[in-house]
């Protein structure tokens, strides 16, 4: 019999992978003990990624989801874990080191054990406060190596950044295959490697089942010592999540390995547990699409967690792409011409922007910047035209070394465009902060909270704490919710009809809303169509929602306002992706043409500038 192997259900993964959402407290805490009767998990990944940002969206308090969810695993004797973005903490941006620092206090009083740390350019120096934060704290500190596959990312990079991380006092090392493109035999090299030099160090295997290596991975890694695999269970196993428990299980016993037995009357208590939820509001933001494998992700190597917003983003600007074609007589083309262009266009993309890990947010990144070339190249314009404010700080450095080096054709427009690189540690981009959130919820009299949990969260996300605290969220979540039910409930023949149509007038390709019966069209609002007002007019160069830039007043930019070239005038929301477009010459506003948040299409008149 070949030594223990131990499981780490990843419930909170299984769940963002394959949707929005993940269960509410009352959910939780329902499911808890019958996972625990499984007795067969040594670890349950509860929290972090995006747990909390998610309860904020929906209404909820995440710090009292953590602790009341926690608990029974405590109780049980199970380890709970969690994932957490080092410089980004547990949000998409970077985070002040003050916060970071009270990111880890919070998480161990509220009953997290072990904090998963990973850093999505695998800059070792995002990572080191996060081992000192976890482990001052009382927390274990696990830190990550975010598996891609390129020429420069091979067992010897991987090797020396785990020692390197160990060195700086990591008490246990992931391999975070977030994308399942490791290759199996490599895997299993790095963590011999790693065994070889410390041996006590334990290591822990994630893995997504998308491309269709991860039962080979998990094989491999146990036969060179992994100690702990995550696993998912049905009915949100596979696909874009993680190799079943179940198979995983049988797979370990055949090859020798101890493994624990599972109580299946409890597995199939949390299965049918799960399915309730997803019944009540958590499957309405699940896309059949994510329950399936793909390896043609084998070739850009995206996350399959991705393909739901992937295929959402096709969809919109295939339209787009078609609409420029009608006015052109053009053939038109299909999703999987789209689909595998942008794949091609990823594989470009990718070493020329420095050959950044594909997990979050550097996967979003480089699959919006494949888009947007994408959708240049077939408009007949040039590569790199639109390149978003956040893209450039990850090609610039603001965010951590990149691991390959730049192409020159990314340098140049860098440089054109007076843009500087950084090549200082990115925490000093980011100033402290918690004194200004703890000023801010004394003026609105909010409680700071247990250990200071409140004013972490609001420090943590700004934004989205201070919409749950207005109510806000949950009322917008409940309306979210109810259109989602009302169109599921909708009859085939009516969910038949078209709601919007593509139609040509003399040569002019226009979208049209399409009513029936006795559905009123909304009134177009009046900001939609241009005002009075001389000027060039500014055109949008992409599709997506429209939003006027605030200036360090907090004033949006308006008519009569003075603007230089080069200024950033306007965004266009895309692929969530906030794109700045610029003044091409200096003037006056003369008109603002649509209202913020509305929509628009490319070459809509954003406004004019006389």
């Amino acid at each position: 019999m070949k030594r223990e192997v131990k499981f780490s259900l990843v419930f909170r993964d299984m769940w963002q992978s394959a949707g929005k959402y993940v269960p509410r407290v009352d959910q939780l805490v329902k499911v808890a003990p019958a996972i625990v009767d499984m007795g067969c998990f040594a670890r349950v990944e509860t929290n972090g990624g995006g747990f909390e940002q998610v309860n904020l969206l929906f209404g909820e308090n995440p710090n009292k989801a953590v602790r009341e969810w926690t608990k029974p695993f405590h109780e049980a004797g199970i380890q709970t874990h969690m994932l957490d973005r080092a410089l980004n903490g547990l949000r998409m941006s970077p985070v002040p080191a003050d916060v970071r620092k009270l990111f880890y206090k919070v998480k161990k009083a509220q009953g997290t054990d072990i904090t998963r740390t990973f850093c999505g350019l695998n800059d070792v120096r995002n990572i080191a406060p996060s081992i000192t934060y976890a482990k001052e704290a009382g927390m274990i500190s696990q830190c990550s190596l975010c598996i891609t596959h390129s020429p420069i990312h091979t067992v010897e990079y991987y090797t020396n950044m785990a020692l390197e991380l160990i060195k700086l006092g990591a008490d246990e090392i992931c391999i975070k295959d977030m994308a399942g493109i490791g290759r199996p035999v490599s895997l299993g090299k790095i963590v011999a490697n790693i065994k070889a030099a410390h041996p006590d160090i334990p290591v822990q295997y994630h893995s997504h089942a998308g491309p269709g290596f991860n039962m080979a991975s998990i094989l491999e890694v146990c036969e060179a010592g992994c100690d702990y695999i995550d696993v998912g269970m049905e009915p949100l196993s596979w696909g874009t999540g993680h190799a079943d428990l179940l198979s995983v299980q049988a797979m370990l016993k055949d090859a020798g390995y101890q493994v624990p037995e599972i109580n299946m009357e409890a597995y199939m208590k949390v299965r049918a547990l799960i399915q309730e939820f997803m019944d009540d509001f958590l499957g309405l933001y699940i896309s059949p699409k994510n329950r399936l494998m793909n390896s043609l992700l084998i070739a850009p190597g995206l996350p399959g967690g991705m393909m739901g917003s992937l295929m959402a983003d096709l969809e919109s600007n295939l339209e787009s792409i078609n609409k420029y074609k009608a006015k052109r007589n053009l053939p038109f083309m299909t999703q999987d011409q789209l689909l595998i262009k942008l794949f091609d266009e990823v594989a470009y993309v990718w070493p020329r922007v420095g050959y950044p890990p594909l997990v979050t947010p550097f996967s979003q990144y480089v699959k919006n910047l494949a888009m947007m070339n994408v959708m240049a190249m077939e408009k007949g314009k040039e590569r790199w035209g639109m390149i978003a404010d956040d893209i450039w700080d990850m090609i610039l450095g603001k965010a951590g070394r990149l691991p390959g080096k730049l192409a020159s054709e990314i340098i140049e427009k860098a440089e054109r465009e007076g843009r500087k690189f950084f090549d200082g540690n990115p925490q000093d981009n980011y100033p402290d902060s918690l004194d200004k959130y703890r000023k801010l919820m004394k003026e609105n009299k909010w409680d700071v909270g247990q250990d200071d949990e409140e004013l972490f969260e609001y420090a943590m996300h700004p934004a989205q704490y201070e919409a749950y605290k207005s109510g806000k969220a949950k009322e917008d979540f409940l309306e979210d919710v109810a259109k989602r039910r009302a169109e599921k409930d909708k009859s085939p023949e009516e969910d038949a009809k078209p709601k919007t149509l593509t139609v040509q007038v003399d040569g002019q390709a226009y979208r049209v809303t399409v009513a029936y019966g006795d559905t009123e069209l909304p009134v177009a609002s009046a900001a939609t169509a241009a005002p009075a007002g001389e000027g060039k007019e500014v055109l949008s160069p992409l599709e997506g929602k429209f939003f006027l830039v605030k200036n360090a007043q907090e004033t949006a930019l308006q008519v009569g306002d003075t603007v230089k070239e080069g200024d950033v005038i306007c965004y266009v929301e895309a692929m969530k992706t906030y794109n700045a477009i610029r003044a091409e010459f200096g003037g006056t506003v003369t008109a603002i043409c649509v209202t913020p948040g509305d929509a628009v299409s490319e070459d809509d008149v954003l406004m004019k500038i006389g």
